[in-house]
C-alpha cells in the first residue's frame, strides 16, 4: 500500500476514476487526439472532426470550440512551409513591413492565407526573441535575419524550390 501523509494513493486514484464520468473521461482526451489529427493532416479536416464526434460521443459543435480557442490548431490545410514575419518594435523599424508585403506580392496570398499549391502559409508574430538580426522571418522552425531586399528574394526562391524537407 503507497500511502502519503496518511492518504491512501491507490484509493484515492480509485475515487477520482470514480468521480470522472464517461464524458469528462472522453473530453480528457479531447485535446491530445486533436494535436494527433493535425500532425497526421496538417490541419483538422471537418470529416475527421465529425467521425471523432461520433466516437468520443461528444457534439461537434464542443470539439470546434475547443479546437478554435487554441492558436495551434487550424481548420484549413496548411503550406509545407509556414513563413513568420516578425513585426516586433526592432524588425518593424528595420524594415519588416516591406518584407512582408514583399512576400504577399509574389505570393499573392495575404497574412493567414495560404498558397492554392500549399508551397507556403504567412503569418506575423509580435516577436520572434532575434531583435538583434532584425528584420527576420522565420520558415518552419528556421530563422533567417537580417533580411536586404535581396535576402528576401533568396527566401522566396528557396521557398519555391523547396520540396517540403523544412529547410529554406
Amino acid at each position: 500500500m503507497d500511502v502519503v501523509e496518511g492518504l491512501d494513493v491507490e484509493r484515492e486514484i480509485g475515487r477520482v476514476g470514480e468521480i470522472l464520468s464517461e464524458y469528462e473521461k472522453k473530453r480528457g482526451v479531447l485535446i491530445t487526439t486533436l494535436h494527433r489529427i493535425q500532425e497526421e493532416h496538417g490541419y483538422l479536416p471537418p470529416e475527421v472532426l465529425q467521425n471523432l464526434s461520433r466516437k468520443l460521443g461528444l457534439p461537434l459543435a464542443e470539439i470546434y470550440s475547443v479546437a478554435s480557442f487554441y492558436h495551434q490548431f487550424h481548420f484549413t490545410p496548411r503550406g509545407r512551409k509556414i513563413v513568420r514575419v516578425c513585426m516586433g518594435t526592432a524588425c518593424h523599424v528595420r524594415g519588416a513591413p516591406k518584407v512582408l508585403e514583399r512576400l504577399q506580392e509574389h505570393f499573392k496570398i495575404d497574412v493567414g492565407e495560404t498558397t492554392p499549391d500549399l508551397t507556403m502559409t504567412l503569418e506575423t508574430v509580435g516577436c520572434v526573441g532575434c531583435c538583434g538580426l532584425a528584420p527576420v522571418v522565420t520558415i518552419n522552425e528556421e530563422v533567417v535575419g537580417e533580411l536586404t531586399p535581396k535576402k528576401v528574394d533568396d527566401v522566396i526562391e528557396a521557398i519555391e524550390r523547396s520540396n517540403g524537407d523544412g529547410k529554406a
